[in-house]
């Protein structure tokens, strides 16, 4: 009977051990199969091609400077179908600074095909502004986020809730009407 308890015991440490106790994100509720490399994909970013590698793009703001220009996956993806062709495709948030005391926020997409996948240009939303969330629907990107009423300082903490509504039209990405 000990050495029973023992195993049982045993058993029981190990499957706690194993489970993991964190939520899944939005991109582990689909099968990582359906998802585009979004991360790994080049997008139009003020006029430049950024082209990201593991959600990271580095470049120097001019020929021999120390002060680079820095591109990053921010998060806040949403998964849907956003050129009504069946396939899975990703929008999330960029984040863009160069050295000053800037972060600045961009939307974009990630388009699946059958080349594999195509980064959309690049959408301004704001400098420093506060996502809240992003959420695909019916082929429409809605960001909703933080930002400081017109006139106030940069010091100012976001309070001003905006919702921004974003769709593919012939393989852009485009600012939308509130649906």
């Amino acid at each position: 009977m000990k050495n029973f308890l023992s195993i049982l015991s045993m058993s029981v440490m190990l499957l706690a051990c194993s489970t993991s106790t964190q939520s899944p994100t939005s991109s582990d509720q689909t099968s990582s199969v359906d998802l585009p490399d979004y991360k790994n994909a080049t997008y139009l970013v003020e006029g430049s091609f950024v082209t990201l590698t593991n959600g990271f793009f580095e470049v120097e703001s001019a020929p021999g400077s120390a002060t680079k220009i820095t591109t990053r996956y921010f998060g806040s993806e949403a998964i849907g179908d956003l050129n009504s062709d069946g396939k899975n495709d990703v929008a999330f948030l960029l984040t863009q600074s160069s050295g000053g005391s800037g972060t600045f926020f961009y939307v974009v997409a990630a388009i699946q095909t059958s080349n594999g996948v195509e980064g959309t240009n690049a959408i301004f939303l704001g400098d420093r502004i506060a996502p809240q969330s992003t959420r695909i629907e019916s082929g429409i990107i809605t960001i909703n986020y933080a930002d400081r009423n017109p006139g106030e300082p940069f010091t100012t903490q976001p309070s001003l809730g905006v919702s921004k509504y974003f769709k593919i039209e012939n393989n852009i990405l485009a600012e939308a009407q509130n649906p």
